[in-house]
């Protein structure tokens, strides 16, 4: 089975640490990295806003899902995750993810006690399907 790792451009890179996209092209599938909200430099944008951070993740997002030929409308399935979960919460990230979408994804909503460094609120994890030509 073939693999393609893919680290693209304008997204921040952390060589020998992860690949931000796994494509399986035999199966149809893009795998990506739980995305954050850091700019390509790794800058966390949106200190504090659950909003903002969701709306740098889709661009993040957005990114590592044409690098595969996909989209969000491509969603299989997503895992988000939520530092200090409230029900309020819920309509800011899911508004940025779907906004500019015809379909929701499969979706589970995980609340966490921190994500892996200071500041960040939200990480999505998602898989899509590589649309057919």
């Amino acid at each position: 089975m073939t693999l393609i790792d893919a680290n693209p451009d304008g997204l921040h890179t952390l060589p020998d640490v992860v690949t931000h996209v796994v494509t399986v092209p035999d199966l149809g599938l893009v795998y990506t990295s739980g995305q954050v909200a850091w700019d390509r430099d790794g800058n966390l944008v949106g200190e504090g806003d659950y909003a903002k951070q969701a709306e740098q993740i889709v661009r993040n997002l957005d990114i590592a899902l044409a690098s595969a030929g996909a989209s969000r409308d491509d969603l299989i399935k997503q895992t988000i995750f939520v530092v200090d979960y409230r029900p309020e919460i819920v309509p800011l990230i899911m508004g940025a993810l779907h906004t500019g979408t015809r379909r929701c994804a499969t979706s589970s909503l995980v609340g966490v006690q921190a994500l892996f460094a200071p500041g960040y609120l939200v990480e999505i994890e998602p898989v899509a399907r590589i649309p057919v030509a």
